[in-house]
């Protein structure tokens, strides 16, 4: 995709395979607590964009989870890049945790560096008419 001419091509950078990473950065360095995270991430766009039954643990909601490793570094590499252009600016940048698993809607859909795409993602609904 990205390698249409500059009006076909679509727009964005490669970022967001490491976002929750990059925010434990901040965690790390002692700027802001887990709570504030789990605010940024995912409270705060489940209420932005008036999405059911996401962005928080209750009872009812899908269980989108990620479990992290906070004292297991990652390394950016082009080996562990997942983004369709192959590349990042982040690569040779290590973070001081890991992704040590995530869930969609309740699946266990990535473990230890690969991914189980036997159960694919549901679609939103929104609150919002």
């Amino acid at each position: 995709e990205k390698q249409n001419s500059y009006f076909k091509a679509p727009s964005g950078g490669p970022m967001v395979q490491h976002s929750l990473l990059a925010m434990l950065e901040f965690y790390h360095q002692g700027r802001v607590g887990l709570p504030f995270i789990a605010s940024k991430m995912c409270h705060n766009p489940a209420r932005l964009f008036q999405i059911e039954k996401r962005g928080f643990i209750r009872e009812g909601y899908y269980a989108d989870l990620t479990l992290v490793d906070p004292k297991n570094p990652t390394s950016v590499k082009k080996e562990n890049i997942f983004y369709h252009c192959g590349w990042s600016p982040l690569e040779g940048v290590t973070f001081g945790s890991t992704i040590a698993k995530t869930w969609v809607s309740g699946h266990l859909a990535w473990r230890g560096g690969s991914f189980d795409q036997s159960i694919k993602g549901r679609r939103l609904s929104f609150t919002r008419s």
